[in-house]
């Protein structure tokens, strides 16, 4: 009888890995890699690594923010209006050089940290829904973009456009450099207080009150982050498109929940993580560069993408469950 009992925990252990959504988003980007280095010569190359992540860095680092308020069981709709509001900023008041570049990314995370402390203090400390507040701060947000650029156009200043596009010493994008400093600054948090709080505030919010942990500090906190990441993305999307326009936001909005789910964060609160929801994003970038390298229509990659994710979801469900059966 103790030979038997190491088996089903072994078997279990198997299937909670594959049932991590940042291992099923891990394994469909390898996938998709080697589809698209098949198609395209270049495709392993620096310059195409670089092109890849400047596309993606916008969508990986705006869904990095959305996850820390579904780990809440919350819902922020407000990415599409900050990063469409911080792009047109940075095109309408450009800022040249090294030190500009600095103050505009600070004027970025200042506007991101105002839109989530709104939001997280509406939702914290008022009660209101988040998903009914934060459509009203993106509708403010997407408004006040439009009184800063009524229609697409601006600059972005020379040294952000180049430079954050580029690579350190010709190997290293730096907009990948950004992505994965956000990536280890979530590790960092995930070990703190505040990330053992988000968790417990997504599990069971009554529970962790009674923990002794504040429930809406936390919830206030992970706005403002969010908002601030928010803001990082807009930065990083007016670098990649060196222009301004106020609508820029709002092809992401449905593309951060994609992400989101597609690396395997619960919408129902407490199970996942960033970087499963970053390499999510990713993974969504690199199929959208794939179908475009295959030559498939544009209209066509909606449906790819919302199928992969959906595939992707009911492939962790199902392992879920199936872990679900080998503890019992």
């Amino acid at each position: 009888m103790n030979d038997s009992k190491p088996r089903p925990s072994t078997s279990a252990g198997r299937l909670a890995v594959l049932g991590n959504g940042a291992v099923v988003a891990g394994v469909l980007y390898v996938i998709l890699y080697a589809v698209y280095a098949a198609n395209s010569r270049s495709a392993l190359s620096v310059s195409a690594l670089t092109d890849l992540l400047n596309n993606g860095a916008p969508l990986i680092i705006a869904a990095a923010g959305g996850t820390l308020i579904i780990l809440l069981r919350g819902f922020d709709l407000s990415v599409a209006g900050v990063m469409s509001l911080t792009n047109v900023v940075l095109a309408a008041y450009p800022f040249e050089g090294s030190g500009g570049a600095a103050a505009s990314m600070a004027l970025v995370l200042a506007i991101g940290a105002l839109v989530g402390l709104i939001n997280g203090l509406l939702v914290a400390y008022v009660g209101l829904q988040s998903i009914a507040v934060t459509l009203a701060t993106m509708i403010i947000a997407q408004g006040a973009a439009l009184l800063v650029m009524d229609a697409p156009g601006g600059a972005v200043s020379d040294w952000i456009a180049e430079n954050m596009t580029d690579t350190l010493a010709g190997v290293l994008p730096v907009s990948g450099l950004v992505a994965a400093a956000v990536g280890l600054c979530w590790l960092l948090l995930k070990r703190t207080d505040v990330g053992v709080a988000l968790y417990a505030v997504g599990k069971d919010e009554t529970a962790a009150g009674l923990s002794g942990i504040d429930v809406r500090r936390t919830k206030c906190i992970a706005f403002v982050l969010a908002g601030m990441l928010y803001g990082l993305a807009g930065f990083m999307l007016s670098a990649q498109t060196a222009s301004g326009n106020p609508n820029g936001g709002s092809s992401m909005l449905l593309l951060v929940f994609a992400a989101v789910a597609l690396g395997g964060t619960s919408f129902s609160g407490g199970s996942g993580g960033v970087i499963g929801s970053m390499i999510g994003a990713a993974t969504l970038t690199l199929l959208q560069k794939v179908l475009f390298s295959s030559g498939v229509e544009s209209f066509y990659i909606g449906l790819f993408q919302g199928a992969v994710m959906v595939l992707a979801v009911l492939l962790g469900e199902a392992v879920s469950r199936m872990t679900r059966v080998a503890h019992e």
